[in-house]
């Protein structure tokens, strides 16, 4: 039951930075993406959390030969294409002018998101910045020398 809490923590901590991605998303793209009212914003970044939860999987792994072809790239459709995708689905609530503005404000979304993601401490990522002389080769110093 302790495992819990925190998963429902780092649920709402995650939703909450989504949240603030997209509303971010919506100032500078003013205009081009809108919602009518707060809730639909908290609902627009649920629902893209959720979609990102159980559909992008899936269109990586149909997408993998592109993604692949692009080094990874291509995600950035991907991530406009769920962003398209929950204007869709909320209609008049959440608008995203055009497919192009969708592409821009998922970019603008991820970087967001990841930032914070890493700020907080929620991201899988780990960074290590290690301080002092680098650690004694493992070998003892006594490897392949190359002169030029």
């Amino acid at each position: 039951m302790n495992e819990k809490k925190p998963r429902l923590k780092q649920f709402f901590l995650r939703w909450l930075i989504t949240t603030l991605a997209v509303a971010l998303t919506v100032v500078l793209l003013r205009g081009h993406i809108r919602y009518s009212g707060p809730t639909d914003l908290f609902i627009a970044a649920l629902l893209l959390g959720i979609l990102n939860a159980f559909i992008r999987p899936i269109m990586m792994f149909m997408a993998l030969p592109l993604l692949i072809f692009t080094l990874g790239l291509f995600t950035i459709v991907i991530n406009a294409s769920l962003l398209y995708l929950v204007h869709w689905l909320m209609g008049p609530r959440f608008e995203v002018d055009s497919f192009g503005w969708a592409l821009l404000g998922a970019l603008i979304i991820s970087l967001v998101s990841v930032t914070l993601n890493i700020l907080t401490g929620t991201s899988n990522a780990r960074f290590s910045i290690r301080r002092g002389p680098p650690p004694p080769p493992r070998d003892g110093g006594n490897g392949p020398v190359i002169d030029v």
